[in-house]
């Protein structure tokens, strides 16, 4: 038996909290102060917890305060947002009334565990993040470098354009806008251009004329444009009509572009002059969109739904949009008790099946899912169910397109990216971006800042920042030979500033936004905030956890997993940086991999999920390690969890979007939610058990930072796992066969105990193989290392989650 001790200290033992159950098939909302939607099976929670309950009136249970010989309030305090009742019955009335009239709404405060970026970064030399991590004590020089590049940049901005939030502010400014102007009407259209010898502006407006409107050029190679209204005061680009930049590039070239700074852009029609390249689209509306919801308060612990809007459709396969996931996939992800939700393939991207990662147009929405205003109305229904919104953006490089993208935008290679090799990705075949470049910086900051303000989302996913880091972008690095491969001459100094500056834009315009790095190279201090000498990101994604998963599906058998190993993968990470910790996300899902259901069961998920049958071993196995995984994942995995939608169901099969090689077939690239509503079929249980997940974190807060954490045993002989995580006690038996009566776990806390949650319970899919009802005794008597210790039942194949009641 080993014993192992996280890096954190335990804190206080946090207020207990209540969650929405699950009884005949509806949701019954606690009646108290507010509310939270879960949807789940934790009852013991209530009435095996030590608490008194009734059922209030219409069905919702209340729970009756309890003190403590002090004569606190021991009464369950609720968080959250609006239960699932009033979360889908006011989904129709925000539908009507979003975007009618104008609506103050409250700017964010920050939060205590928000970032705050510090006034006083004048007088930092970027070595405070040595206290948390004693080995960059030898990297102190380079430390101070980095942190004295940024600092140069910044005050270069501040004294060049006033501030870095004004630097940010380029979407008013460049583009074809209205003008806001009274004693300047019209159209107002601002390019940069530095090597393109003529511009015009032409589309449906003017017949396509190249040569009607042309900009003037000035000497800092900006192209400028000034287009009066017409007599009757109406502009002359109507509102949803087609346009383009007529351009006569560096090599003499006569063609066309879309504007950089193009926020909403459609594949031209056939017939088009343009076709099949994308247009630009002249967005307009009578009356702009009114934000009807407050921005919600970031959370704690993050539990992401990750999710792709175009391949969410149900029945016939085809791109969904953003209207129908508002309706009916957004209400499913807030019965599931999620907090947040980060949307990918977001920033317009010609090439479906690149999953949006091959971006043209970085300002526009992509409009196969509708338009802008139908984004609006989702991030604002999302908001109002208390759901933060998160962008998975692509700044770590751009599609090579040229007709429709920014690549070669005036001719020359080198006006937003890098000249030759060093402009180039290899693998992914895309342009690298020009980090150091001025114009550069204000395209990608304001890009970020745009997103913040024109759609309210709540912050981002920072896709691909190992690229971004390194000169070599971790083509062919392993990341294991020291510190040495993450300060050295490989790093790009240009893009590490980038990334700093743009952490320190995002924190300061947006209280408590979010910013998640996706990194595979380790790079310290990247979750450390800007004014320590860190990156600034909120969270770094644990790209180790599902690899682990998937390496262990595919090369072992269950009984040759070991402990140490998964406890070892999910807790190694850097002391003070936060982790997104996920056991599956779409990468796994793709064509050429499987999900986890799907290396579970394979193909008895065909005919193998029906209730109306005995489940056979291969599927009962299946169901009982893929609660596990993602059980364990969340538990010891770091400070925040994601999912990509439909894995929390074990959906099927994998995700082909459509190709030549699949004969441009959306089969593979959609959801069958049906599965998991059938009461018939086996999806319903992982289902309820994801479910069961968010709500036993919304209930116990377990995730957060600061967060008690302790694994006081790994058995690999009894194949067995204890944890202390919060003020819970998780009990693992990952053994095929085995289980164990009276099996001593140690624990911190002396007391009565209750089963919280237990993946053998029937709605889950399990075999009731413990009493729900039972009550634990903790004995004082040291074992593996803990004051305490508790003898339980813990049958094979499963995770039971213990907590102390109140009496």
């Amino acid at each position: 038996m080993k014993c192992f001790l996280f890096h954190c200290q335990p804190d206080e033992v946090s207020e207990w909290l209540t969650c929405a159950l699950l009884q005949g098939g509806k949701y019954l909302s606690t009646s108290m102060s507010c509310r939270i939607l879960c949807g789940i099976y934790l009852s013991s929670v209530l009435f095996s917890a030590g608490y008194a309950a009734h059922i209030g009136p219409l069905g919702r249970m209340a729970a009756a305060p309890r003190h403590n010989a002090n004569g606190g309030d021991l009464s369950l305090r609720l968080r959250g947002g609006e239960a699932a009742s009033s979360a889908e019955g006011s989904l129709a009335a925000q539908s009507q009334t979003a975007g009618k009239g104008s609506k103050v709404l409250k700017k964010p405060e920050y939060m205590p565990w928000h970032q705050i970026p510090d006034n006083n970064w004048k007088t930092k030399d970027g070595c405070e993040v040595i206290k948390w991590d004693p080995y960059l004590e030898g990297c102190k020089g380079s430390l101070q470098y980095r942190y004295g590049r940024y600092k140069q940049r910044k005050e270069h901005i501040i004294n060049t354009f006033g501030s870095l939030e004004k630097f940010s502010e380029g979407f008013h400014t460049y583009g074809v806008h209205r003008s806001k102007d009274p004693n300047r009407p019209g159209i107002i259209a601002t390019e940069w251009a530095p090597g393109a010898k003529y511009l015009a502006l032409m589309g449906d407006f003017n017949g396509w004329n190249r040569g009607q409107y042309p900009y003037q050029r000035d000497e800092y190679g900006v192209w400028h444009l000034y287009i009066p209204e017409k007599p009757d005061g109406t502009p002359l680009i109507p509102h949803g009509s087609r346009y383009k930049i007529a351009i006569t590039t560096a090599t003499g070239e006569e063609t066309t572009r879309i504007p950089a700074w193009a926020n909403y852009c459609v594949q031209a029609p056939k017939g088009a002059p343009t076709h099949p390249a994308y247009d630009a689209v002249f967005w307009d509306p009578p009356a702009e969109y009114e934000f009807q919801n407050e921005l919600p308060t970031t959370p704690k612990s993050l539990r992401i739904y990750e999710a792709h809007v175009g391949m969410s459709s149900e029945g016939e396969p085809n791109i969904n949009t953003y209207d129908l996931f508002r309706e009916r996939v957004l209400p499913r992800i807030k019965r599931l008790g999620y907090n947040a939700i980060q949307f990918m393939a977001i920033q317009e991207h010609p090439y479906y099946a690149s999953f949006g990662y091959h971006v043209a147009n970085f300002f526009a929405a992509t409009s196969r899912c509708g338009d802008p205003d139908s984004l609006k109305r989702l991030i604002d229904a999302a908001h109002g169910m208390g759901v933060s919104v998160l962008l998975d953006v692509v700044h770590s490089h751009a599609a090579k397109n040229v007709i429709d993208g920014i690549n070669q935008f005036d001719g020359t290679h080198h006006q937003y990216f890098h000249e030759g090799p060093e402009g180039y990705h290899s693998l992914w075949d895309s342009r690298i971006f020009n980090y150091g470049a001025d114009e550069v910086l204000r395209f990608l900051l304001s890009n970020l800042r745009w997103w913040l303000e024109e759609y309210k989302f709540d912050g981002f996913r920072f896709d691909g920042v190992t690229s971004i880091l390194y000169k070599h972008h971790g083509i062919g690095r392993c990341f294991v030979n020291g510190y040495g491969e993450y300060f050295g001459l490989d790093t790009d100094m240009d893009a590490c500033v980038y990334l700093m500056l743009a952490n320190d834009m995002i924190h300061t315009v947006r209280p408590g936004a979010i910013s998640i790095a996706e990194d595979v190279s380790g790079m310290p201090t990247l979750c450390r905030p800007v004014h320590e000498g860190g990156f600034g990101f909120d969270y770094r994604l644990a790209m180790a956890a599902p690899d682990m998963w998937i390496k262990l599906l595919k090369e072992m058998t269950d009984d040759q997993w070991q402990m140490g190993h998964i406890v070892h993968t999910l807790t190694n990470r850097r002391y003070k940086e936060k982790v997104v910790c996920y056991a599956e996300s779409h990468d796994q899902a793709l064509v050429g991999d499987k999900t986890i259901a799907f290396w579970l069961m394979d193909k008895e998920m065909y005919d193998g999920m029906s209730l109306l049958t005995p489940a056979n071993a291969i599927v009962d196995r299946g169901i009982a390690l893929h609660k596990m995984i993602r059980l364990v994942t969340m538990s010891l995995g770091g400070q925040g969890y994601l999912n990509f939608m439909g894995n929390e169901f074990g959906h099927p099969e994998w995700i082909d979007f459509p190709r030549i090689g699949n004969d441009w077939s959306y089969h593979h690239a959609r959801r069958q939610w049906n599965l998991a509503d059938q009461t018939h079929l086996r999806y319903i249980h992982l289902n309820n058990f994801d479910s069961a997940m968010q709500g036993l974190e919304e209930a116990f807060s377990f995730m957060h930072e600061g967060s008690h954490e302790y694994v006081s045993l790994m058995n690999e002989g009894d194949k067995m796992i204890v944890a202390e995580k919060g003020e819970l006690l998780f009990v693992f038996n990952f053994h095929p066969t085995q289980s164990y009566q009276g099996y001593r776990v140690g624990t911190m806390w002396p007391g009565k105990y209750k089963i919280v949650l237990d993946s053998d319970w029937a709605e889950f899919g399990g075999h009731e193989r413990n009493d729900r009802h039972n009550e634990f005794f903790s004995t004082n008597e040291n074992w593996c290392s803990r004051p305490h210790y508790l003898q339980v039942y813990s049958p094979s194949r499963t995770v039971v989650v213990y907590a102390r009641t109140r009496e």
